[in-house]
């Protein structure tokens, strides 16, 4: 599972990190980052699609969020045990045990 994390959040840390330092104009002295790369990029996927090339950036994080709750929903199933063990001592803790009287 650590290895699908990786493969899953270096990319998104490197498009999301180029997209912000260009989106800004932070360049470091990088063409890469610059603003004019960043309009050229999106203009270029824009035409490609056929769509507005400010549409992409909220396609791309939507699309990255469903990449998230999937990953998360794998990581929930394989660990589900462990989870509803989990659950069921938070609720015995918090709302209490169904106890029995005693005499």
């Amino acid at each position: 599972m650590r290895t699908l994390f990786a493969l899953w959040a270096a990319p998104l840390a490197l498009f999301w990190g180029w997209f912000f330092l260009s989106l800004n104009d932070i360049n470091f002295g990088y063409v890469m980052l610059s603003r004019q790369l960043h309009d050229l990029v999106f203009q270029l996927y824009g035409e490609m699609l056929g769509i507005d090339p400010v549409l992409i950036p909220g396609m791309v994080a939507k699309a990255c969020i469903f990449d998230s709750l999937l990953l998360m929903a794998f990581w929930a199933f394989r660990r589900r045990r462990v989870i509803g063990s989990w659950i069921r001592i938070m609720r015995d803790r918090y709302f209490g045990q169904a106890s029995t009287p005693s005499a």
